[in-house]
């Protein structure tokens, strides 16, 4: 047997135990028992652990140095490798013992947040979160800091990715979108008191379930279910799942949800199946995945063409909650520009305001300008400043999301700049599908997929996303071409007078 296909062996065996302690989360999330959490943190941590040590032992670490630089693996091979030794590089800096204990410290944190986020009380979920940090800021220690220790963490997500490079794309996306909200401020607001009568929980359901079936989400290979916060996880290239939630005062909380999870969803059910455990049958990182969701969400799902063969259908479901709303008044009022409290129910242009309070909070406290004791003070006078929206309740502000709970400190910044990768490359799917919009407007989105699976799915890790993305556009990541798609979106909803964005 050769020595790759020993390494590809063991990575399989490795990502069949990653996959399996993925089960546990998402059943932590979706069924746990209320007295089973305690049991359930220790087996997360122990199956951690085990994946751990055999992503970081002798026999991996053997392996690799035999291959790096083998002259007779293919492209595909070496890049695998590659790729798998500076995973390797990475996580062997961390102990089995420090794994272990940040995996339970994790889980006992999701609990601790759940019932902090239903009790509305910070104070329950603030020691188990000071603990998380404590490790996390441990952890950018022993990894090896170059600039700050969020850097550390911020290259876990979005590999080479610093916060000297983040902070003037941020710059410029605020002094683009600022100003816009601004302007949009001084017109009328559509009306969408329509979207906030009473939808049933079963009608919304079936309705969402239509459209990732029609987004060509395979229910073969997933299922979607109903959690606190939307997610999506794959088990296996045959098992990715999704969930949503439901408002039945918010007809658009469970459909973005499941459109954006929709997004997610096909990306990982299109990676290569026979790449199975290998980087190159993983996503590219992780401001790439968020790309893909919010092209679907934003772009199509939001877009005037999507909801002109969609509205008829929803009318079908909720006749008398639709009655004379025509198809301008329904995309007007799904377009709102409005601020919120609410992240994952923001408009596209007040989402990335939430996207950088969550930033500029996270990256203090991982560089120790800020105690956890002080978030959600800093929290609420953010909202006040960024958005002059006052915070009634803890579940409304500081503990909206999930993600430090699961320890995700790095991750926050990805959903900005996903947004920014998706203008890009819708940009370039309109340009090579002269039929795209045609196809929507009649329900057919498959095209679309099409170019997706052939353009990114099917690469998995093969390129970097600086890499992916200029082969994909022709340029790297560029925030005028999300700037200039939101002024000429916003500009037509809310007649406002035209001021492009330059694209030299």
């Amino acid at each position: 047997m050769r020595n790759y296909d020993k390494y590809v062996a063991l990575m399989g065996k490795i990502a069949d135990l990653s996959h399996a302690t993925g089960l546990m989360h998402w059943d932590t999330e979706i069924y746990l028992p209320k007295g089973a959490s305690a049991m359930r943190s220790r087996q997360i941590a122990t199956l951690s652990g085990i994946v751990h040590e055999q992503f970081t032992g002798t026999e991996m670490g053997r392996l690799l140095d035999t291959l790096v630089g083998d002259e007779s693996l293919s492209p595909e091979e070496a890049r695998n490798v590659e790729l798998t030794k500076r995973d390797f590089d990475k996580e062997v800096k961390l102990s089995k013992d420090f794994v272990e204990k940040l995996s339970a410290a994790q889980s006992k944190a999701f609990v601790n947040w759940v019932k902090a986020r239903k009790a509305d009380d910070f104070a329950i979920f603030k020691d188990s979160l000071s603990h998380v940090v404590t490790l996390r800021r441990e952890e950018a220690s022993i990894r090896g800091i170059v600039d700050e220790p969020y850097d550390t963490l911020l290259d876990l997500y979005e590999p080479g990715l610093t916060t000297a490079e983040l902070e003037p794309v941020f710059r410029e996306a605020r002094d683009g979108i600022v100003p816009l909200i601004r302007q949009i401020s001084e017109h009328e607001q559509p009306d969408k008191t329509f979207l906030h009568t009473h939808y049933g929980k079963d009608a919304q359901w079936d309705f969402g379930i239509d459209i990732l079936k029609a987004m060509g989400y395979d229910f073969d290979r997933g299922r979607q279910d109903v959690s606190a916060h939307p997610f999506t996880i794959k088990l296996s290239p045959t098992d990715v799942r999704v969930t949503t939630r439901i408002d039945e005062n918010d007809f658009l909380n469970m459909t973005w949800s499941c459109i954006h999870e929709g997004g997610h969803a096909l990306y990982e059910q299109g990676l290569p199946q026979d790449q199975y455990g290998l980087p190159l049958g993983q996503s590219a990182s992780l401001a790439i995945h968020e790309s893909l969701s919010r092209l679907w969400e934003n772009h199509i799902g939001r877009s005037k063409v999507f909801w002109s063969h969609w509205l008829p259908k929803l009318k079908e479901r909720f006749p008398d909650n639709l009655k004379g709303i025509d198809l301008d008044t329904f995309y007007r009022g799904i377009n709102t520009i409005a601020p919120n409290l609410i992240r994952t129910e923001a408009d596209e242009l007040h989402y990335h305001l939430h996207v950088i309070i969550r930033y500029e909070i996270e990256r203090a406290c991982i560089n120790g300008d800020l105690e956890v004791r002080d978030i959600a003070e800093t929290w609420n006078r953010k909202y006040k400043e960024y958005m002059n929206v006052d915070v009634p309740s803890a579940a409304d502000g500081v503990l909206q999301d999930v993600h430090w709970s699961h320890a995700s400190f790095g991750y926050f910044p990805t959903y900005t700049l996903g947004s920014f990768y998706a203008a890009q490359f819708f940009s370039a799917a309109q340009s090579q599908l002269p039929d795209l919009e045609s196809g929507v407007r009649a329900g057919d989105t498959g095209q679309l997929l099409k170019w997706l699976r052939e353009n990114i799915h099917v690469h998995g890790r093969m390129y970097d996303p600086k890499d992916l993305c200029i082969r994909i556009s022709g340029k790297p990541l560029d925030v005028r071409d999300y700037l200039n798609y939101a002024r000429s979106k916003f500009s037509r909803i809310y007649a406002l007078e035209s001021q492009g964005i330059s694209a030299n």
